[in-house]
């Protein structure tokens, strides 16, 4: 889960494994699998940086970059 702020600074968490696109258009939006909609104040670099540090923490990236290191 990560945190992150709407337009009228109400902070609120989002599901980081739900989310499907990141777009800046220009406000930054979150589209979810479900198709629901969040702008938030973030950049897209810093959501990025957000659901990155989510993936780690719960050991999500690690165990791609284990896969992947499998396969070769």
């Amino acid at each position: 889960m990560i945190y992150v702020t709407r337009l009228n600074n109400q902070q609120f968490v989002i599901n980081a494994l739900y989310i499907e696109k990141i777009e800046s258009l220009p406000d930054t939006t979150i589209t979810l699998t479900n198709g629901k909609k969040h702008f938030v104040k973030e950049s897209v670099p810093e959501v990025i940086d957000l659901v990155n540090a989510f993936y780690q923490k719960i050991g999500l990236v690690n165990l791609v970059r284990k896969e992947v290191m499998d396969d070769e």
